[in-house]
C-alpha cells in the first residue's frame, strides 16, 4: 500500500487527525519538499513529534528513480509525505499512476492548500478564481522581462473577472547557493510591477500560521514592503463582489477605489 499524505500548510501540527494516524502505522515514509516546505517544522522536529523516520527524496528520487518506493511499497505499508495537499502536484499524480500500473493499492490523505486557505484569508470566493501562476526567479527562465505564462495567465483571467493566484518561486537546494531560495512578496511585487506597476495584488504570508498576514497595495507599493518570513505568494483580484470588496478592505487593508466591483 502506498499512501499519500498531505501534511498541511505550516507545521506537524498542521496533518489532519487520519494522516497522522496513517503516518505512525506506515512500516517506511518517504517525502520529498521541493514542491513545497513546511516552514514552521524541520524533518527533525516532524520526526520526533510523529515518532517515525523520515527519508526525504529530491527531485530525481521522486521522478525518475522511485523504484525502491514502488518496490517497498508491494509488501509494505508506505507513506508519502508532501506539505499541503499532496495531489496538487502533476508529480505526486504520476508517482500514484506507477503505482497502480505494478498493481499497488494507494490512498490519498488530504492536507490544507495554499489555494483553500487563501480564498478564506483574503474573502475573495473560491470559485471565482481561474488559472494559477507560478512567477520564476529571473534566473530560473533564462528570458527578459515575464515569462508569458504569467502575463498571459493574468490578462486572461482578468478579460473573464476572475482572480488569480501567483505562486512565488522556490527553489530547493539551488546550484547557484546550494541553499534553499524563497521569492518573497516584495520581490514579486517589484517583478509584475514591471509589466503592471498600478495592478492591484494582495501578499497572503504564512497560511497556515499562528499568524498569517494578509496586505493589499499596487505592485508598486507592495515592491517597497516586507512582509517577514516565506512563504509567501501574491493574489490578483478579479472583478470583486460587494462582500469580497468588502473582505478585501477590512482583512487586507485594500483601498476600495481601486478595486474593481461588481
Amino acid at each position: 500500500m502506498l499512501t499519500f499524505i498531505g501534511l498541511g500548510l505550516y507545521d506537524d501540527r498542521s496533518i489532519t487527525v487520519e494522516g497522522q494516524e496513517a503516518l505512525r502505522s506506515a512500516d517506511r515514509v518517504y517525502a520529498e519538499f521541493y514542491t513545497s516546505k513546511l516552514i514552521g517544522a524541520t524533518v527533525e522536529e516532524l520526526e520526533s513529534a510523529h515518532e517515525i523516520e523520515i527519508e526525504v527524496r529530491d527531485r530525481a528520487g521522486v521522478e525518475q528513480h522511485p523504484e525502491d518506493m514502488l518496490d517497498a511499497a508491494e509488501s509494505e505499508d508506505v507513506a508519502f509525505l508532501t506539505a499541503g495537499d499532496t495531489m496538487i502536484s502533476t508529480t505526486h499524480v504520476d508517482l500514484r499512476l506507477r503505482a497502480h500500473d505494478r498493481g499497488i493499492d494507494t490512498h490519498v490523505i488530504h492536507g490544507v492548500t495554499a489555494q483553500t486557505a487563501t480564498s478564506s484569508l483574503t474573502g475573495l470566493q473560491n470559485y471565482r478564481f481561474g488559472k494559477a501562476t507560478t512567477l520564476p526567479f529571473p534566473y530560473a527562465h533564462g528570458a527578459d522581462g515575464l515569462p508569458a505564462s504569467v502575463t498571459d495567465t493574468i490578462d486572461e483571467n482578468r478579460a473573464d473577472g476572475l482572480h488569480t493566484v501567483v505562486y512565488l518561486d522556490i527553489k530547493v537546494g539551488h546550484e547557484r547557493t546550494d541553499e534553499d531560495e524563497y521569492m518573497t512578496a516584495d520581490v514579486g511585487a517589484d517583478l509584475l510591477a514591471e509589466e503592471y506597476p498600478d495592478l492591484v495584488g494582495v501578499v497572503v504570508a504564512r497560511a497556515g500560521s499562528p499568524e498569517p498576514l494578509v496586505e493589499a497595495g499596487t505592485m508598486t507599493e507592495l515592491a517597497d514592503q516586507e512582509f517577514g518570513e516565506p512563504l509567501h505568494l501574491l493574489v490578483v483580484p478579479g472583478d470583486c463582489h460587494l462582500l469580497e470588496a468588502d473582505a478585501l478592505v477590512e482583512l487586507a487593508d485594500a483601498d476600495r477605489e481601486t478595486l474593481d466591483i461588481v
